[in-house]
């Protein structure tokens, strides 16, 4: 512990002089991946909002519209993969 508080090999800030600056790296590194997951996050539009809004936007039909978000909203069960119901 003694080379650690004093340095090297005497006076002088020692190798925690390192700390301070790889500190600050981790917390630009870390501030810059938190905002690019947070704006992928808020650029995409669920399925059920983008079919409401086709709805409302007259591109598709009502009954196509009740189609649709029935499969979209409809409960698989958990341990049929890809919603299939067992036989």
């Amino acid at each position: 512990m003694e080379f650690l508080a004093h340095g090297f090999d005497g006076p002088g800030p020692g190798p925690w002089v390192l700390l301070f600056p790889l500190m600050w790296a981790a917390l630009v590194a870390g501030a810059v991946l938190a905002a690019r997951r947070l704006a992928r996050r808020g650029g995409a539009e669920s399925p059920v909002r983008l079919l409401g809004r086709r709805f409302a936007a007259g591109e598709i039909e009502a009954e196509e519209y009740r189609a649709r978000l029935a499969v979209l909203t409809a409960r698989r069960p958990r341990n049929a993969p890809g919603g299939a119901t067992p036989a």
